[in-house]
């Protein structure tokens, strides 16, 4: 389950108590409609039968939940399947009108906002660029766009909007990427909830999150599902960050910044002593671009793919790999991962060389007593802080926590 802040400075986070069966008890209705949808959302359409036999639930139980969800235009039945004996089974799958959500991303370089259904499919989009993101410009931006996505959207769906998510990095007073760079726009971040702003004139639930934990969370709603129980996640952005699941739980800590990765202490290529943010943001990418008198715009244009010199992503992708590499061997000998994931703001291209060349760095490397995690590529890829905000209201209305039905 992704775990948020919802309209607080305090930095609680509210969780649904995990079980790993359904009851059959009238009282844990709500907790057992979300447990169906959890259960559909990641394996697809199912019936009846084997919904109650995946949860442990009554088959009656599971006819109450199910006619209930489809009222709610939460369910839809698809295609009988037949074949087999005695009448033909109904899979149930899910409404993509159920339900939308808002994702906000506030980014160094732009900020988007989206409305998703509940499928994860992106209805609409906005965009603003900005020079550095202070908190007035934000919410007005955020504001803006709320009400054009409602007139767009058809009057019968706007009740059906649940929540909005906001991927925010935090600390954002830190944000220096040169010497002597203004950052009197970033100081107004210390003493504002966007939250609490956007939160006081809408009628519906607003969360805040960090982005790169944000990014991690969209990994575990709307990406594949083959992944281990733990597994440790970098997000390469204009700042490389990081993401945290354990038991199939994100974990953002006591601070909501749980795996700040960009921050873990590394050696440069030359052995000088640095953070991995200094070698494999895409901040770092653009500094080599520069030194090479070239455009670093075609980074911030497209993910399609990025029209760079072989020699300048070169240098990029080594000592980002090689960064990588020890955070991975650092990590890990702390927490014993199965796998690592790696995603970020690249062309999917990019992101193949790049999980290639750390996971060869790795093998490279030699700690007694460790074994190394599978390096692999995330699924979601750019778009993945954006979703993960989103994702947000729908974990904290919809969904379980993934265990409830992965045991027994």
């Amino acid at each position: 389950m992704l775990q948020a802040t919802r309209n607080t400075n305090d930095n609680g986070v509210p969780t649904v108590s995990p079980t790993a069966r359904g009851s059959n008890q009238s009282g844990m209705r709500a907790y057992n409609e979300r447990l169906v949808l959890s259960l559909i959302r990641q394996t697809g359409p199912m019936a009846k039968a084997e919904i109650a036999r995946k949860t442990g639930l009554s088959a009656q139980t599971v006819s109450v939940i199910m006619r209930a969800l489809e009222t709610d235009g939460l369910l839809q039945k698809g295609e009988p399947v037949r074949g087999k004996v005695g009448q033909p089974s109904v899979p149930m799958a899910l409404d993509r009108d159920g339900a939308f959500f808002l994702g906000l991303k506030v980014g160094r370089r732009n900020a988007e906002l989206v409305l998703t259904d509940f499928l994860g499919q992106v209805k609409f989009c906005a965009r603003q660029s900005h020079d550095q993101p202070t908190p007035d410009g934000i919410v007005a931006f955020a504001q803006e766009a709320i009400d054009q996505f409602f007139e767009q959207l058809p009057e019968a769906h706007r009740p059906r909007v649940a929540g909005m998510g906001i991927a925010l990095p935090f600390r954002l007073w830190d944000w220096v990427s040169q010497p002597g760079e203004d950052t009197a726009g970033l100081e107004a971040w210390r003493d504002r909830d966007i939250s609490a702003d956007i939160g006081a004139t809408r009628d519906f639930p607003v969360f805040l999150c960090n982005d790169t934990s944000a990014a991690c969370g969209a990994e575990l709603v709307f990406g594949s599902q083959d992944k281990p129980h733990d597994f440790l996640y970098f997000y390469v952005g204009y700042f490389i960050g990081g993401g945290l699941v354990l038991d199939n739980t994100l974990f953002t800590g006591k601070s909501g910044n749980a795996a700040a990765l960009g921050s873990m202490p590394i050696l440069s290529s030359d052995r000088v002593p640095c953070q991995l943010v200094d070698v494999a943001s895409l901040v770092s990418l653009e500094s080599i671009v520069h030194e090479h008198g070239c455009n670093s715009e075609v980074i911030w244009g497209s993910l399609d793919e990025w029209a760079l010199p072989r020699d300048v992503m070169n240098h990029w992708l080594d000592q980002a790999a090689s960064g990588l590499a020890q955070a991975i061997v650092s990590s890990t000998c702390l927490i014993d991962f199965r796998s690592v994931l790696i995603d970020g703001w690249m062309p999917a291209a990019v992101r193949a060389d790049l999980v290639e060349r750390t996971a060869r760095q790795l093998r490279e490397l030699s700690v007694p007593g460790i074994d190394f995690p599978e390096v692999r590529e995330g699924t979601i890829g750019g778009d993945a802080k954006t979703l993960g905000a989103a994702s947000l209201p729908l974990s904290e209305r919809f969904l379980v926590d993934r265990t409830a039905f992965l045991k027994g």
